[in-house]
Order: structure tokens, then C-alpha cells, then sequence
């Protein structure tokens, strides 16, 4: 599996094109050497080490996909599918429509256990999120920026300019690139909505009996094992309520999952 090579900065790209970056320079310094340190230790299949390295960079507070989806693909060298899956699923959170997370996302899953068909959906509802999950949120934060910054801009050339045909164009694509700044932060707005009102985790215990209550002494109603994408539902007293795509739902200890 191909690595990401670029660390993708894009909240601090917003904070250089606001001038308030001076700070960022030594952090971005010390990141990237770590970052090609522990792309170096990949390609030299030296998995754990590299794996090390990436969580470094995480523990440092500044989560990027690029770290999420090398660290996915290290776990997966090893051998290691539930722990490459969840930080698949963590980039893709990040980055819903990166081609290469989804093809990982996906090949990952085809060496699960579990085979889960999702529920048939509104073909409405396919086209709406595929459109909120297209860019990414610091990409849609950027390009909201620079709708606002080239829309005020035109509209103070309106103000000032004795053009005519300068000041219509001025003034008409000036309230288009406002609309558009707009309708990129509505955009953000619906995705980041959409992630918190998806909270999901993977099957980290190799065998998992899903139960119809959360207790010992409530009936099995099915099995899952590592790997496998659940949606969480409710939590109560260590045990939490579970969902698959395919709408099945039941209780399983918190122990036996890690949250994306």
C-alpha cells in the first residue's frame, strides 16, 4: 500500500493566509523531520518503528489524514486489520473524499469475518452526502476564506470604480463568490454535523457475542468479530448499545470496541 508523502497542514494554511503563522514555522519544522523519519522507516518495512513514529506526531495534538491513513497502512503490514481500520476511518473523517482512503477502507474490510450488507438508502440521501463528504473540512475552511476575502474585495472594486462595465461585473461576481464563501461554511456546517451524529468504533476482540440487553444474562442474538464498523447507539454501565449497517442492533461490552 502506497504511503501519503505530503503532511497536509491545512488548518495552519488558513492561519498563514490570516499572517498569524509566525509560530508555526519551528512546529512545522520538527513535524515534517518526523513525519519523513517515519515514512523512511516504512519503506524499510520497519513497520513498528515507523508506527512509533506516527503516533509521536499524534500525540502532538495536530491529527492529519496523511498520519492517520500511514499509520492504517502500517497496522495492516503487520498484519493488524482492526487497529488499520480505525485509523482508515479516523482519515476519513478528515478527508471523506480521498480516493485512496476509501480503496483502503474497503480492502481492509474484504479481510474481515463479518460481511455486512448496508440497508438500501434514498438515492436523495446518497446524492446529499456525497456532496457534503467531497472536500474536506479545512479544504472547505480555505476555500470559504478565499470566496469572502475575492467577494468583499469585488464589492469594494464596485465602490470605487467609474467603469461601468467593470462595476457590474465587480458588483455580480462579487455577490456570487459571498454566496459561494456561504455556502461552503454551510457545507462545513453539514459535515461536521454529520460526523457527530455518526459515532462509530471497530470490533477489536476477536469473538463478540451481541446481546438483546446490557447484561451477562440477556440472550445472544448474533456474533461479530474484529473489524468489523459499528455504530453506537447508547452506553450504559460498561456495555454499549451497537448497530450494523444493515440495522441490526445489540449490546456488547465497551471493553471490545475502540471509538473512530
Amino acid at each position: 500500500m502506497k504511503l501519503k508523502t505530503s503532511y497536509n497542514l491545512t488548518r495552519h494554511g488558513i492561519c498563514l493566509l490570516l499572517l498569524l503563522s509566525f509560530p508555526l514555522f519551528s512546529w512545522s519544522s520538527d513535524y515534517n523531520t518526523l513525519y519523513k523519519k517515519a515514512n523512511e522507516q516504512y519503506r524499510k518495512a520497519q513497520y513498528q518503528e515507523a508506527i512509533k513514529s506516527y503516533q509521536q506526531i499524534l500525540d502532538g495534538g495536530r491529527p492529519a489524514e496523511a498520519v492517520y491513513f500511514n499509520l492504517g497502512n502500517a497496522y495492516f503490514k503487520l498484519g493488524d486489520i482492526p487497529s488499520a481500520l480505525l485509523y482508515y476511518e479516523k482519515a476519513h473523517k478528515l478527508a471523506p473524499g480521498d480516493e485512496d482512503i476509501n480503496f483502503n477502507i474497503y480492502f481492509a474490510n474484504s479481510k474481515t469475518t463479518d460481511k455486512v450488507e448496508p440497508e438500501p438508502e434514498f438515492f436523495v440521501s446518497q446524492w446529499w452526502r456525497s456532496i457534503i463528504l467531497f472536500f474536506s473540512i479545512g479544504t472547505l475552511s480555505i476555500l470559504s476564506v478565499l470566496s469572502f476575502i475575492a467577494g468583499f474585495g469585488l464589492l469594494v472594486l464596485y465602490l470605487f470604480t467609474n467603469v461601468s462595465s467593470l462595476k457590474k461585473a465587480s458588483f455580480y461576481i462579487g455577490i456570487l463568490m459571498l454566496f459561494s464563501g456561504l455556502l461552503f461554511v454551510f457545507i462545513s456546517n453539514r459535515q461536521v454535523h454529520y460526523f457527530n451524529d455518526h459515532h462509530q468504533a471497530i470490533i477489536f476482540t476477536g469473538s463478540v457475542n451481541v446481546r438483546s440487553g446490557p447484561g451477562e444474562q440477556a440472550a445472544t442474538l448474533f456474533v461479530l468479530h474484529d473489524g468489523t464498523k459499528v455504530n453506537i447507539l447508547d452506553n450504559n454501565n460498561g456495555w454499549i448499545k451497537v448497530q450494523l449497517a444493515n440495522g441490526n442492533e445489540g449490546w456488547i461490552h465497551e471493553a471490545d470496541i475502540k471509538e473512530i
